[in-house]
């Protein structure tokens, strides 16, 4: 057994013989922490000897047999949705998101829905914690297996004899492997269990899905490296303060990661939404200045949402400017355009930009919306309930085109809307008796179509 100091940087895991106060791989200051790292070579680590009694020799993509992925429904719709059809089999995926956000409640429904037999490993709670989430939630049968154990190779060697369908590690940092003398959560204890659960996956073909804590900053704790070892890296995001979570693909090996999922939390557990656009939207009849609808896309899927704007007069020096679920840099170039090209006087002005239902957009046809928010509530005229855009808006004030018009035109036409105003740059697009498309070239054709 062989001690040795070294130290880690814990942002990109790179390992270092002595301290620096930055590290020359990543250039963060003040990340590096050192740990006694202890290589046991008595310890067996799982598949290594399989792995070395054969040398892995180069081939040509002509002598490789091409093999359709199998897919294993997770029993989810919008995981499967989000995964590209389901889990592929010896994958490994990371599933990070804020602290209370549903992460290990999405995970648990997953593993008590699901036919075939799944292993639970908790690291976090005790089995008596999870019997009583899981009554609370309705699941109390299922296939499913539980228990308590850190030591990833306390778990893998138990794994022979269950074969189990999918793993389930709840949470990684809680992870240690006994090659290392090293605390929990540090950056080699995480990446040598990953490494080991990677390792596993692939040699036995199943599916292995972990959480990740993130930190402050919404990134995955632990190096930056782990990302990049596993196959699909989701998010799971949304306001705790309210009902509704996304869950994105940021890393997808396997499929888009254009798509999402949207789920409501309940008492009974997270459900999907089955219309999204509905759910999104308000219930109010009543029309108020400063409130617009854009049809958004998230992948292949339209999403019709509220876009809520006040602008007021800066009454404490300096203006201020704040978003909700909207990129506050976009919203400073938008102001930019209205205040240069469009002759609007808001450099005295706050402004307050909210997207409903506690979700984040980040689609270019929002910037029409957000604009007829602003103008809206500056002018304090209400639009039209019955009136929504898609378009982007370019630094000149223009109007530009976006992807995909036919599908939020379909989307504002099912969920009731009569009037869509889009950029006239668009190529021929078919007129629909149930809906009046609205062609504008740019921002003064836009006031002059809803103000004058």
């Amino acid at each position: 057994m062989k001690k040795k100091t070294t130290y880690y940087c814990q942002n990109c895991g790179a390992q270092f013989s002595k301290w620096m106060g930055r590290c020359t791989v990543c250039k963060e200051w003040d990340t590096l922490v050192e740990e006694v790292v202890t290589k046991s070579s008595d310890v067996p680590v799982w598949g290594e000897n399989k792995s070395r009694k054969k040398t892995a020799t180069p081939v040509r993509l002509t002598d490789i047999s091409r093999l359709e992925e199998q897919r294993i429904s997770t029993g989810d719709r919008e995981l499967d949705w989000v995964l590209g059809g389901g889990l592929v089999n010896g994958s490994l995926v990371l599933l990070g998101g804020e602290p209370g956000i549903g992460k290990s409640t999405l995970l648990l429904q997953v593993a008590m829905n699901m036919k075939d037999t799944v292993v639970y490993v908790s690291g976090e709670e005790s089995l008596s914690q999870i019997k009583m989430r899981a009554s609370r939630l309705g699941l109390d049968s299922g296939a499913a297996l539980f228990m308590m154990e850190t030591n990833v190779q306390n778990i893998l060697r138990q794994m022979p004899d269950i074969q189990p369908a999918l793993l389930v590690i709840d949470s990684i940092q809680t992870l240690y492997s006994d090659t290392l003398d090293a605390s929990p959560g540090s950056v080699s204890q995480i990446r040598e269990s990953t490494s080991v659960l990677i390792r596993y996956a692939k040699e036995t073909s199943t599916p292995v899905v972990i959480i990740g804590h993130i930190t402050k900053e919404g990134q995955i704790a632990g190096p930056k490296v782990l990302e990049h070892m596993v196959d699909v890296v989701l998010q799971f995001e949304g306001d705790r303060n309210h009902f509704y979570r996304l869950l994105r693909a940021n890393k997808n090996r396997f499929g888009s990661t254009a798509e999402i999922g949207i789920y409501e939390m309940n008492e009974r557990g997270l459900t999907a939404v089955k219309n999204p656009s509905k759910a999104l939207l308000s219930d109010t009849h009543e029309q108020l200045s400063g409130t617009a609808f854009s049809v958004s896309m998230e992948g292949m899927r339209p999403l019709i949402v509220e876009v809520q704007a006040l602008v007021s007069n800066a009454v404490y020096g300096t203006p201020q400017r704040s978003t909700t679920g909207y990129d506050i840099k976009r919203l400073h170039m938008l102001l930019a355009v209205l205040e240069k090209r469009s002759g609007f006087r808001l450099g005295n002005m706050d402004v307050f930009l909210n997207i409903t239902g506690g979700i984040k957009i980040s689609d270019p046809a929002m910037d029409l919306s957000v604009i007829a928010a602003i103008i809206s509530s500056h002018e304090n005229t209400a639009l039209q309930p019955d009136v929504c855009f898609a378009a982007e808006v370019g630094l000149t004030g223009e109007i530009r085109p976006v992807l995909r018009v036919e599908r939020r035109i379909a989307e504002a036409k099912k969920m009731g809307f009569k009037k869509i105003f889009i950029s006239r740059y668009h190529p021929s697009i078919k007129e629909d008796p149930d809906i009046t498309i609205e062609k504008v070239g740019n921002i003064e054709h836009l006031y002059a179509r809803l103000f004058v």
